[in-house]
């Protein structure tokens, strides 16, 4: 017999051998998996005509019975196709699977060094207590709370967060309006679902700001209008202009700019909150981090009715874990419970039940020390770096966070953009940013222009980057900083 023929040849069947030597009460199951995913894989084309059970059974030595009740398991699934007096054939309806998974995951772009910001030190990860919790909440975790959760979390996890979030971050937190999510980034879903049920078609956003919030609420139904930003935070003249009434803040410590809200534009932003009946997003993202003085207190303190409060630890522990909250008004709490509830019945509970043991036994508070001691010795280093290598560039932003402003004397820039090969980093800003970024690529270090999270551009020919440094070491960071330079100065054996 030949597959070319229509009929399977003596290869194809090699595959089912292993069903052959399986300990007997496992060899139907086996038998039916190994012919199954010969024909998923292609190696039984569609339309092959099998051979009859008594002689597939007397080829690899199997009872006929094994071999008959296979064919009509796969059959009742659709893998193969029979009728009465004409055999048994390979179906059409099946489709030759991917060879492999693919992974989508965001990575980085091969880099030597990678400035882009956003992402902490996942080596920080505290891998044995994280494990220590994990036993610990699963040997205490009752029956029960296995089940489908509380839509809003687990009473233990979201009793933990309200604490936490009052002793570290000022917040006014009732456990009862603590919504555990899948990070920031599901909390701006839920509240953009929410929101437009309310008739709410358009909010203001930072510019410049982070594009995610765009994102998430467009696929709400929501469209963002960016507001600009002045010395103090969110320039409240061009936000009572625009109409909105909901706007997504980040005024701990604002990305990208890296300023803090003034305490004159936090009073001033809930004034309008109030005086329009509407909501400001307050987005916490890395307010923990402060190293000059203790962090701002959040600005969800002041009004807990008129400030929808998110954060995660995607920044403090690692973005995979997709553990997040939102504290919510009074009067958003019951909708975005049931919006919760119908988008996925709630987060896994044992994840929940881990992170509420982690910071009721002191290892959150740990790892924030742990994080914050390295984040500012980076922090350091890149300054220190800077001024070293690239004399006149200019930090701005408090001292805070995970990344930095780099205003960099357009002096560095190369005077001839089209005399370096990166059309890509040269396409996505003009002049001597581009330039910069161009030679900066081609040196192998990855960065990205404050230009990139905004509309407003300079316009005086210094080059402005948004520096992050968290996932670097410090002497990745040196390193960074001398091949930046040395491809502004076009000379390729920098950075050793």
């Amino acid at each position: 017999m030949t597959e070319g023929s229509g009929e399977p040849g003596g290869s194809a069947w090699e595959l089912l051998l292993p069903a052959v030597s399986a300990p007997s009460r496992r060899r139907g199951r086996t038998l039916q998996s190994a012919l199954r995913d010969a024909v998923r894989s292609g190696r039984l084309a569609a339309g092959t005509r099998l051979p009859s059970s008594r002689e597939l059974a007397a080829d690899l030595g199997v009872s006929r019975g094994l071999v008959t009740e296979a064919y009509e398991q796969l059959t009742a699934e659709g893998y193969l196709r029979s009728g009465r007096g004409s055999g048994t054939w390979v179906g059409d309806a099946v489709r030759r699977a991917a060879s492999a998974a693919r992974d989508l995951a965001p990575r980085g772009a091969g880099a030597r060094v990678d400035f882009r910001p956003g992402t902490p030190d996942l080596s920080l990860f505290p891998r044995t207590a994280w494990a220590a919790a994990h036993k610990a909440a699963l040997s205490r975790l009752p029956h029960q709370a296995l089940g489908y959760p509380d839509p809003r979390g687990l009473p233990e996890l979201r009793t933990a967060l309200a604490g936490l979030l009052a002793r570290r971050r000022g917040v006014v937190a009732d456990p009862e309006r603590v919504v555990v999510c899948s990070g920031v980034a599901q909390a701006m879903t839920l509240l953009g679902f929410v929101l437009g049920a309310r008739g709410m078609r358009t909010l203001g956003t930072e510019d410049p700001g982070s594009p995610e919030p765009t994102a998430l609420f467009a696929s709400a139904g929501l469209r963002t209008v960016p507001l600009p930003l002045d010395a103090e935070g969110l320039a409240l003249g061009p936000l009572a202009a625009s109409g909105v009434r909901a706007v997504v803040t980040t005024p701990a410590h604002q990305f990208p700019s890296g300023i803090a809200y003034s305490a004159r534009r936090r009073a001033g932003l809930l004034e309008w909150a109030r005086a329009v009946d509407g909501l400001v997003v307050e987005d916490d993202y890395d307010g923990d981090f402060r190293y000059d003085r203790a962090p701002v207190g959040a600005l969800q303190g002041l009004d807990p009715e008129r400030v929808v409060y998110t954060g995660s630890v995607s920044k403090s522990l690692a973005p995979g874990l997709r553990l997040g909250w939102m504290l919510v008004p009074e009067s958003l709490a019951d909708e975005v419970v049931e919006r919760k509830r119908t988008m996925d019945l709630g987060n896994p509970s044992l994840d929940q039940a881990v992170l509420a043991h982690f910071v009721t036994s002191g290892g959150y508070d740990r790892q924030l020390r742990r994080c914050g001691r390295a984040y500012r010795e980076r922090r350091d280093a890149l300054i220190a770096a800077l001024a070293e290598h690239l004399p006149g560039t200019e930090v701005s932003g408090i001292a805070a966070g995970l990344h930095v402003i780099a205003r960099v004397p357009g002096r560095w820039a190369p005077r001839r953009p089209d005399a370096v090969g990166d059309a890509g980093a040269r396409g996505a800003a003009g002049g001597a940013e581009g330039a910069f970024l161009a030679r900066a690529a081609a040196a192998g270090v990855a960065l990205r222009p404050l230009s990139d999270y905004g509309t407003a551009r300079a316009g005086d020919g210094d080059v402005r980057l948004v520096l992050g440094y968290a996932h670097l070491t410090p002497a990745g960071i040196a390193r960074g900083v001398r091949l930046m330079a040395g491809g502004a100065r076009g000379d390729d054996r920098a950075g050793g």
